[in-house]
C-alpha cells in the first residue's frame, strides 16, 4: 500500500494546515504575484495569453487501486500543460482546485502536489503553480487551470490547415492506450474491478507503457517550436489521433490522408492519452523538434480522415459513450 493512505486525514487537520503542507511542495515558478492573495496576477507581456482547464474524477479518469496520488497529480499537470502547447505558447502558470473525502489522508494531497511539481520540472521548467481552491467531495475530483505565454505570436489554431500541407507529429503514439488495455487485462480482479494486489501481483505495475498512461509525457517545447517554425494548425491528442485529426480536419474545412506507415496500427489511430502534438506544416518547412510526417492536408472530401484512399474512422475516447464505471 502506498505510504500516501497512512497518517491524519484532511479532516483531522483542517484546511489552513492542509493548504500549507501541500503549498509548500508546488513550484513557484515566476508569477508576479501568487499563491496567496485572493488572486494571482500572472504577466502576459505581449497583451494576450491563453488558459484552458481540465477536471479528473475519480472513476472515469484516475482510479486509486492503478495509479499513486504522485500519478495522479502528475497526469493532472501534464494534461493541461500539453494543451498550452498545442497553441503554440509556453505554459506560465496552473491553478489547482481539489475536492476529497473528509478521510483521505494529508499525505495523498501532499503526494499529489510532489507529482504536480515532478510533472512541471520535467516537462516545463519555470512555470509554477499560482493559485488554487480546496473543498470535500464523495469523490476526489482535481480540477487544473493553465495559463500560457504567446511570445508575441499569435496562437496556432485548429483551424488553419491549408491543402499541400504536410501532417506531423510530436510524441509517443498507443503507449497509454496499450498500458490501460494492460491495466484492464492484468489489473483487475475476479470481478474485473482494479486491484491494486493484482496489477502488482502480474508485473503490469512495471509496464512501460502501463507507466505511460499513468505519467504521460507530452512534448511541451514543440508546440513553441512548431508555433515558430510556422504551423498552421495544431492539437493535443488527447482523445486519440483518429478523432483528434478529425476535428482538426472538420474546423480547417480539409481532409487529411494518411502515409501508409506501420506505427499507425489500430491502437495508434483510436487510442487516447498520449498528448502528443498534431500539426500541419507548409510543404517547403523542415518539421521542427521531434516532429515526424504522418501524411498530407488533401481537399475536403467525403471523409475527414483517409488512408490508402479508404475512410478511417474517427473514433477515440468519449468519457460519455465509453466510460462503464470501471475506467482507469
Amino acid at each position: 500500500m502506498d505510504d500516501a493512505w497512512a497518517g491524519p486525514t484532511v479532516g483531522q487537520v483542517g484546511e489552513l494546515a492542509v493548504l500549507d503542507r501541500i503549498v509548500r511542495r508546488l513550484p513557484a515558478g515566476a508569477p508576479v504575484l501568487g499563491p496567496g492573495d485572493d488572486c494571482a496576477v500572472v504577466a502576459a507581456p505581449d497583451g494576450r495569453f491563453v488558459v484552458t482547464t481540465d477536471m479528473m474524477v475519480h472513476g472515469p479518469d484516475f482510479r486509486w487501486a492503478w495509479s499513486s496520488p504522485a500519478d495522479v497529480g502528475w497526469k493532472a499537470a501534464a494534461t493541461n500543460l500539453s494543451d498550452v502547447a498545442a497553441m503554440g505558447a509556453t505554459p506560465s502558470g496552473l491553478v489547482i482546485a481539489l475536492a476529497a473525502p473528509q478521510d483521505t489522508p494529508v499525505a495523498v494531497l501532499e503526494s499529489f502536489a510532489d507529482g504536480v511539481r515532478q510533472a512541471v520540472d520535467a516537462l516545463s521548467p519555470g512555470c509554477g503553480v499560482v493559485g488554487g481552491d480546496l473543498s470535500t467531495s464523495a469523490t476526489f475530483t482535481v480540477s487544473v487551470t493553465a495559463f500560457g505565454d504567446l511570445g508575441g505570436r499569435g496562437p496556432v489554431l485548429r483551424s488553419g490547415a491549408h491543402v499541400g500541407d504536410v501532417l506531423a507529429v510530436s510524441g509517443e503514439l498507443g503507449r497509454a492506450a496499450r498500458g490501460l488495455a494492460r491495466l484492464f487485462r492484468d489489473g483487475v480482479d475476479e470481478h474485473r474491478e482494479p486491484s491494486r494486489a493484482v496489477t502488482v501481483a502480474s508485473g503490469a505495475d512495471a509496464d512501460p507503457d502501463v507507466d505511460r498512461q499513468r505519467r504521460p509525457v507530452p512534448p511541451i517545447a514543440d508546440g513553441v517550436h512548431a508555433a515558430a517554425a510556422g504551423a498552421t494548425a495544431m492539437l493535443d491528442l488527447s482523445d486519440g489521433l483518429a478523432i483528434d485529426a478529425g476535428r482538426l480536419a472538420r474546423a480547417s474545412g480539409v481532409s487529411l490522408a494518411l502515409d501508409p506507415l506501420p506505427e499507425l496500427d489500430a491502437v495508434a489511430l483510436h487510442g487516447g492519452e498520449d498528448h502528443g502534438l498534431l500539426a500541419t506544416f507548409p510543404p517547403h518547412v523542415a518539421l521542427p523538434g521531434g516532429f515526424r510526417r504522418l501524411g498530407l492536408v488533401v481537399a475536403r472530401g467525403d471523409a475527414d480522415l483517409v488512408r490508402d484512399g479508404e475512410p478511417v474512422p474517427t473514433t477515440g475516447w468519449d468519457p460519455y459513450a465509453d466510460w462503464d464505471g470501471a475506467a482507469g
